[in-house]
């Protein structure tokens, strides 16, 4: 309870920082919002302002320039205003073509340069306005510069070349202001052109680099197509903070102060942590008083824990206090009727255990009990007798003797009826101590309470079905399978003929069919008798099977007809395969009677094709190139496809 009281304290103390925080977070925000407007305000009007007084001064020297002064003339006119230095690191006098007649200072290879393909120049040619340009890196100085351009007019308006002062970002004062804003150890402010380009920064190696793409701070995009105002994002190096944006529309730039909110909020941290150290020391300070009353407050309910410890041991029947607490003695009672009543309970459920672990042991049946977290608690002996495993076998050790094909669907079932309350229904096979694999059918049902509806577990039984799991696989093998033979009978090779099928128009994956009678079969079971022609078609079928893949099918359709259906065979693959079929059949034979009998194969190819309607028409195909092999002369291979008019025909003769 002491320790609950110093917990409720400390929430307190928490939600009280918590809403101190809240509001003084607003308030830091306003107030650095109005500050960064009121900042970036003045220095986009400050930077306005020196550019507007370089295009003033270059409309100055525009004047002083005539038109059919020579190039010393001009040249010698630029020197006279050599005052406009300590604005421009050079000033020069374009023609209406572009090119440059006069510079000063004078720079070899500037004078005579065409400026005509430069962007500024068709700007101001389009224009005819004062123009700035996109930054550049000056060739001599390697320092990052812009040409602050006005255009000259003759006496009809007509454009006649510009006069242009180069501007150094770095010494030619347009950026003083910029250094001397203050806005703690990690604001800054930031000047880039409308194009994205950064042309002032604090760090160095910024300059002349891309900004940010718009995913990365989408107000400083805002900012770069016209808008003004303050706004929370992103900032270069990945932290947030406050921003803020002003416009200088004479240049085409944009100017951004940025204060992270880590430096802006850290004032308020430090008052809060202050804040949150005192509320604990409080709290230190309050714990030894408040322990000393509780202790007085709470010595009967200590003296009643003992009590109720002694009567859950055994070493007491009941409780009896002597407190006048009306409280305590209305516990007291309760839980001394409580007692007498577990008492009766507990004697019906040791003898409801007792019968029921009577007829679990007796019970000829295998059974098992799992608790709600799905661990087997209990086997009856017959169970353990079944599975030849000993009662005290971790339940983890006789898991890894369910079949590995049949362990993973099991434990997702098990799993899914102990969350479900649905019955457990499951057929595995358990491999035994001795080898020995067993079918085990596995039925559980979850056992609920009758109030609440909450499970308990599950309790199930086992029955060993493997002598019926043999019996039905022997009944399978036997209703798909020729008792001569042992090949496929009929019922199965169609079967067999529709999952090919089926998996062709699926995935359009090949397949071949050959079927075939014997030649001369006829003589032998007339003159032979029928044993003769069993053992014939006996060694055919042990042939056939040799001869063909193992993922091939073959069967005896009936009588002396065979069939083959080879999955995923090539036609060419086919024919190789019907040539050897005759081959090896054309060389078996049986005596009677000192007389040798041997048969042919007349074999009929076909594939199936995306026109079938269903197997019905390969084996019409087949069965036609059958018949066209016996008529071209008996053993032989006949290649019956789709749409042909005419067979393909192979003839093997001995």
């Amino acid at each position: 309870m002491l320790m609950g009281l110093a917990i409720t304290w400390l929430l307190v103390v928490i939600l009280v920082l918590g809403m101190a925080w809240q509001l003084g977070n607003s308030m830091v925000k306003a107030t650095n919002m109005a500050h960064l407007r009121y900042e970036s305000t003045l220095v986009a009007d400050e930077v306005t302002e020196q550019i507007e007084a370089r295009i003033d001064a270059l409309s100055r020297l525009d004047s002083q320039v005539e038109d059919d002064e020579t190039r010393d003339a001009m040249r010698a006119t630029l020197k006279r205003n050599e005052a406009l230095m300590a604005w421009f690191e050079g000033v020069i006098v374009a023609n209406k073509e572009g090119q440059v007649i006069a510079d000063w200072p004078n720079v070899a290879g500037r004078e005579g340069l065409d400026t005509s393909h430069l962007e500024y120049f068709q700007m101001l040619r389009g224009a005819q306005r004062p123009y700035v340009s996109e930054p550049f890196v000056g060739r001599a100085s390697g320092m990052p510069m812009v040409l602050i351009s006005v255009p000259r007019t003759d006496d009809r308006g007509a454009f006649n070349g510009f006069v242009g002062g180069i501007v150094s970002l770095d010494s030619g004062g347009l950026f003083d202001r910029l250094s001397r804003v203050r806005l703690g150890e990690e604001g800054y402010v930031g000047v880039a052109t409308a194009s994205g380009k950064i042309l002032y920064h604090p760090n160095r190696d910024l300059i002349m680099t891309d900004v940010p793409d718009r995913d990365f701070n989408p107000w400083l995009n805002l900012a770069l197509d016209g808008w003004e105002g303050e706004a929370i994002g992103s900032l270069l190096n990945g932290q947030e903070g406050f921003q803020s944006y002003g416009q200088v529309w004479p240049a085409n730039w944009v100017v951004g102060l940025y204060l992270p909110s880590e430096q802006a909020l850290a004032p308020l941290n430090d008052f809060l942590q202050r804040l949150w150290w005192l509320g604990l020391a409080l709290t230190l300070l309050m714990l030894p008083v408040l322990w000393l009353i509780l202790r007085r407050m709470l010595s009967p309910l200590k003296h009643l824990a003992k009590q109720i410890g002694q009567v859950g041991r055994g070493e007491r029947a009941r409780v009896e206090l002597g407190t006048r607490m009306q409280e305590l003695q209305h516990v007291a009672g309760t839980f001394n009727r409580v007692e007498d009543e577990r008492q009766v309970l507990m004697t019906n459920l040791q003898e409801r255990e007792a019968f029921l672990d009577s007829v679990l042991n007796a019970t000829p049946q295998g059974m098992f009990v799992a608790n709600f977290d799905g661990d087997i608690t209990y086997m009856n002996p017959a169970l353990l007798d079944m599975l030849d495993i000993q009662p005290n076998t971790p339940m983890n050790a006789w898991l890894r003797q369910i079949h590995a094909d049949d362990l993973s669907g099991a434990t997702d079932m098990w799993q899914h009826s102990l969350k479900s309350g649905s019955d457990f229904v499951r057929q595995l096979r358990f491999i035994r101590n001795d080898k020995e694999t067993l079918w085990l059918d596995i039925h559980a049902r979850v056992v609920m309470l009758s109030q609440g509806g909450h499970s308990l577990g599950l309790v199930g039984v086992v029955k060993d079905i493997t002598e019926r799991r043999e019996q039905e696989a022997i009944q399978r093998w036997e209703a798909e399978h020729d008792p001569l033979t042992g090949l496929l009978n009929r019922r199965g090779f169609e079967r067999r003929l529709d999952d090919a099928f089926a998996e062709f128009q699926k995935t359009s994956t090949p397949s071949a069919l050959l079927l075939f009678d014997l030649d001369h079969f006829k003589p032998i079971n007339d003159e032979g008798g029928h044993a003769l022609g069993d053992e014939m078609l006996r060694r055919i079928a042990q042939v056939v099977a040799w001869e063909v893949r193992r993922s091939d099918h073959v069967a005896r359709q009936g009588g002396d007809e065979f069939g083959v259906l080879l999955p995923s065979c090539t036609l060419s693959q086919a024919r190789k395969i019907a040539e050897s079929l005759c081959q090896s059949v054309g060389e078996i034979s049986v005596v009677h009677e000192g007389k040798e009998y041997s048969v042919t194969l007349s074999i009929g190819v076909t594939t199936f094709h995306e026109d079938d309607g269903s197997t019905d028409d390969a084996v019409a195909r087949a069965d036609a190139g059958s018949y066209a092999a016996k008529d071209k002369g008996r053993n032989g291979v006949v290649i019956n496809l789709h749409d042909e008019t005419d067979t393909d025909a192979v003839h093997l003769f001995e």
